[in-house]
């Protein structure tokens, strides 16, 4: 990424047998590895439902990731809740030590 392009270069990735340029702010190394996740949905849904539209397929690989998504949000607040927990509870146990 540049000052001048802000967007990155572009990164030729290929999902469901058909190849794409795209640009993004994220590395090389993460827009392939996000592309081999779409395509790795994409194959999923594909296998376990047959004979569906590729318009259809999309849509149900689009939310799958989005289940994705915000289960890893979920366990991040869930994370950051019991961090919070633990340190007012440690704040609380040296305070009583050192009164």
């Amino acid at each position: 990424m540049t000052l001048e392009d802000p967007m990155g270069e572009k990164v030729k990735i290929k999902i469901r047998d058909r190849e794409y340029a795209v640009r993004g702010p994220d590395d090389r190394k993460q827009i392939l590895k996000v592309a081999a996740y779409v395509d790795k949905k994409l194959e999923e849904i594909d296998d376990t439902k047959r004979g569906l539209s590729d318009d259809k397929t999309a849509v149900l690989a689009a939310l799958d990731i989005a289940g994705d998504y915000f289960q890893v949000i979920k366990e991040k607040e869930d994370l950051l809740a019991e961090i919070n927990n633990r340190s007012r509870r440690l704040i609380q146990s040296l305070n009583t030590v050192l009164k």
